[in-house]
């Protein structure tokens, strides 16, 4: 079903009312403005969650590192994400105050209905998209997720998990899509927690990285991270099933958390993402985002080519010399259309 879109009167009452309901919680949250008297000394801290109006900052300071601290942010603070790197000061021995947020090398963030964006993680290096045999996966998703990696400068890691449900005929289109991307130079990884295969090479591919898990519900993400991180039972990301007679995925995940992969490296588990849109990008960063499209770009005969029926267009000519796919040029313009 298509989604209803919003009028301009309508996004203004939503506003108001969110901006309504933020200050309402504020008013109700403890005092967050104390004086220095009553906070200890400034410290760095690492954000493992985002719940709400609190988070869980990891204490990266000698004295206390590793502790986990429930904190509050200062209001004039933006908003914060997973991953983030922080200024805190405690105000009792389990709690405390964000008072200021340190230089992020890269945020990854989505736009929600009201066009706004949403933080999702900062800082991370690469971006493991993650699909299986079920739910089913599509080329559109996963290429509005390589155009973002590609757009903040992340490594993007294909990984195909659930490998022991493969169907030969069934999932004949997932292995030809797999083949495409794989051809255009992405990595492909294929990997199955159940049966524990390829979970050592995943390991060693990211283990350079603070690399985020992004992909739809049910993919197995939460398990992957459970595997790679060698989680406790009471710290371990919680894993959910596919939905009854849907072939869809159930949401575990409900907020983006970060686990510390054992001897160096850190992964996010973020909730699950049916749809990611890009509307915060111009059409042209829509295009570098794909990489196969890049030589050809300045190629046409006319500078301001559509790549629809102009004459002397590269990007066709590419297509019909085989250099790109013509299910890789459909998607880029479905995505453009999405702007």
């Amino acid at each position: 079903m298509a989604k209803r879109r919003l009028s301009d009167q309508q996004r203004t009452r939503i506003t108001r009312n969110q901006a309504d309901r933020q200050q309402r919680l504020r008013a109700a949250a403890p005092a967050q403005d104390d004086s220095p008297e009553e906070l200890g000394p400034e410290q760095p801290g690492l954000v493992i969650c985002h719940y709400g109006q609190q988070l869980e900052i990891e204490s990266l300071a000698p004295e206390t590192a590793g502790r986990i601290f429930r904190c509050y942010q200062r209001t004039n603070l933006p908003a914060l994400a997973t991953g983030d790197r922080v200024i805190w000061q405690s105000d009792s021995e389990t709690s405390g105050v964000v008072v200021a947020l340190q230089p992020r090398s890269s945020l990854m963030a989505r736009p929600n209905q009201q066009a706004t964006l949403r933080p999702i993680a900062a800082n991370v290096t690469a971006v493991a998209i993650t699909i299986a045999p079920l739910p089913q996966a599509f080329a559109n998703l996963i290429d509005r997720y390589l155009v973002m990696a590609e757009h903040l400068g992340l490594q993007p890691v294909l990984v195909l998990n659930k490998t022991d449900l493969l169907e030969a005929e069934r999932d004949a289109e997932l292995e030809a899509m797999l083949a495409n991307y794989a051809g255009i130079g992405y990595t492909v990884l294929r990997v199955s927690t159940r049966a524990q295969l390829g979970i050592a090479e995943l390991k060693a591919q990211l283990s350079a990285h603070t690399v985020v898990f992004v992909g739809q519900s049910g993919v197995g993400k939460s398990s992957l991270v459970n595997a790679l991180s060698g989680a406790m039972a009471e710290e371990s990301a919680a894993v959910g099933g596919m939905s009854t007679g849907h072939e869809k995925g159930t949401h575990t995940t409900t907020a983006a958390r970060l686990y510390h992969l054992p001897g160096s490296g850190d992964l996010v588990d973020s909730p699950g993402i049916r749809e990611f849109g890009l509307w915060s990008l111009e059409p042209q960063e829509v295009f570098d985002g794909f990489v196969e499209f890049r030589p050809f770009r300045g190629a046409c005969r006319f500078r301001d080519c559509k790549h629809l029926q102009e004459p002397g267009c590269a990007l066709r000519a590419a297509v019909d010399e085989g250099h790109i796919s013509p299910a890789r040029l459909a998607s880029y313009f479905f995505l453009l259309e999405t702007l």
